[in-house]
């Protein structure tokens, strides 16, 4: 093996043949991409140019340059890395990109991709009256559906939290690295728990909502993620029960709750079938992101009481 490699390194000699020799081997190892990328070449020039310490989107000339052969070794490195230990690629890099924002990310959190980003950048329209004063990202993760939030509602008070406190760690790195401490706040919250007291216009949350079944057929990459953001139950609904009861005590009369239950889409509208769900058109992909009012979450207690139990 130690042979193969230093034969690699001395017949490979150009960015562009690194990118070439990943991507088939990325490809001859079955590899799953989901996590910025959706094929392998992508994810190799995404990954060579992080070991060069390169912009993913160099000049094309660039392909052509001659690598030393200690950067061989890294980029290898690197490229044995994803392939060895079926790493999601922003795990090695360290970088995700979400609402056209960079956030640091690492083990502790899930990689930032929810379908939520397209509806931040609408605005959350037609559905919020006017712009929130007050946002709560709950199950945050990584930090990145609030201080997107915060960017698109410069006036906004902006919460995040996160039952784990790993996550909240890389929240407010996040927080710190966008310079965003005045506007907003990184809480460790089991649901509302931490949050007595506070009230919003704006609920979004990207719960752990994988159900049983789907938890044990996912690609290595995603068990790669922490499983304490992924499952949720049977069905995957067990902290959406709990919200969905819970979250008008923490919204203003005019808010709204906004979540992402993906796959669990189907399993949350048989549970519920006389909730008035609206399941937003998102042109972007994505599927399974509800939006329901204060109202209709009052008007709608006594079944998520019976749901919940």
């Amino acid at each position: 093996m130690i042979e193969k490699r230093e034969s690699n390194l001395h017949e490979l000699c150009t960015v562009l043949d690194y990118v070439r020799w990943g991507a088939s081997r990325f490809n001859e190892e079955n590899l799953w991409f989901g996590h910025g990328t959706d094929n392998a070449w992508d994810e190799a020039v995404l990954l060579v140019t992080h070991a060069l310490h390169l912009p993913v989107d160099s000049k094309p000339e660039i392909l052509n340059a001659r690598l030393t052969m200690d950067e061989r070794r890294q980029v290898m490195n690197v490229l044995d890395q994803r392939i060895d230990k079926r790493l999601p690629a922003p795990y090695i890099t360290h970088e995700a990109w979400f609402c056209d924002i960079p956030f640091y990310v690492d083990e502790r959190v899930l990689v930032p991709r929810s379908p939520i980003g397209e509806l931040i950048r609408h605005r959350f329209e037609p559905w919020l009256q006017e712009d929130p004063l007050a946002v709560l990202d709950l199950c945050c993760g990584s930090g990145c559906i609030g201080i997107a939030c915060a960017d698109t509602f410069p006036g906004a008070r902006v919460d995040v939290s996160d039952i784990s406190a790993d996550a909240i760690e890389v929240a407010q790195i996040n927080i710190n690295r966008h310079h965003l401490n005045d506007e907003v706040r990184a809480v460790q919250s089991d649901l509302f728990a931490g949050l007595k007291g506070c009230s919003y216009d704006l609920i979004v949350s990207n719960p752990p909502y994988v159900d049983a079944r789907d938890l044990a057929e996912m690609p290595a990459e995603y068990r790669a993620e922490p499983g304490l953001a992924l499952g949720s139950g049977d069905d995957g609904l067990d902290f959406t029960r709990r919200l969905l009861l819970q979250a008008p005590d923490y919204l203003q009369s005019e808010g709204i709750l906004v979540c992402e239950v993906g796959n669990s889409w189907e399993a949350l509208e048989e549970a519920y079938p006389r909730v008035p769900f609206v399941w937003p058109e998102l042109e972007d992909g994505g599927h399974g992101v509800f939006v329901l009012t204060r109202e209709d979450l009052l008007a709608c207690r006594e079944m998520f009481e019976v749901g919940a139990r």
